[in-house]
């Protein structure tokens, strides 16, 4: 129970982390963030024959929502 209480950040610790992180960057970084997941979502979704009619592997799949598979 000692090692959870000391090893808990307080909230000025945890405050901190977002120094300098603006409100609009922080509502940009969900929006990509909401994004990428439905998008990973929808692909998932489809079929292997699906998937393959678009050109993407389903191993692919976290890549392409991230926009770092260009084909």
């Amino acid at each position: 129970m000692t090692f959870y209480a000391d090893s808990r950040n307080t909230a000025a610790e945890v405050l901190a982390g977002f120094h300098g992180l603006s409100l609009g960057a922080l509502v940009a970084s969900l929006m990509t963030w909401n994004t990428q997941r439905i998008t990973r979502n929808q692909l998932s979704a489809l079929s292997d024959r699906e998937l393959a009619d678009i050109g993407v592997e389903r191993a692919d799949i976290a890549a392409v929502a991230q926009g770092r598979l260009r084909r």
